[in-house]
């Protein structure tokens, strides 16, 4: 059962944050919500130790900060934010963060070339009344960044401490 979960609850939440972000631009609050609570109840079931849940609580605090700071100078939305912060506690203070940070931000640079050469280009007129890329193709619309994060979220996932438990488990090891 609390395999399941954690097979289960982190991906739903980041393909619900990638896709409420490609229609809506905005990712709700109850993502990161349930996110963070998810883990609190999870990981000392998997019998992590207090000081491993402790720093994975430090990664998400550190990166809370930071993305606070950038929410505040205008660098990125709050829900991006907290989704960061949310997501860094299921990946621990460790290289899987350095491994989502980095994948995040490859993929989140790859769909703003992506967005910026269709909102310059004839198919944003023909195309952009289209529920999914209506936000595409409006200039005045910022990028739907949630989509990098949870991609980026999703392939550096396996590697995280949780998944990894949970594969040694159903593996028999």
């Amino acid at each position: 059962m609390l395999e399941a979960l954690i097979l289960v609850v982190f991906p739903f939440c980041m393909l619900f944050a990638a896709v409420s972000d490609l229609l809506s631009m905005t990712i709700a609050n109850k993502v990161s919500v349930i996110l963070i609570a998810g883990f609190a109840v999870i990981a000392p079931l998997t019998g992590m130790d207090w000081a491993s849940y402790g720093w994975h609580f430090a990664a998400a605090g550190t990166v809370l900060a930071f993305t606070f700071l950038m929410f505040a100078i205008g660098g990125m939305g709050g829900g991006d934010a907290k989704l960061m912060a949310a997501t860094a506690l299921w990946m621990g203070f460790n290289l899987n963060l350095i491994s989502y940070l980095v994948a995040s931000a490859f993929i989140g640079g790859l769909l703003t070339l992506m967005i910026l050469s269709y909102r310059k280009s004839p198919f944003a007129m023909l195309t952009g009344n289209n529920m999914f890329l209506r936000h595409f193709a409006d200039p005045t619309a910022g990028v739907p960044y949630g989509i990098a994060l949870g991609i980026g979220a999703l392939i550096s996932y396996p590697d995280s401490p949780l998944m990894q438990w949970a594969i040694a488990r159903l593996s028999g090891h």
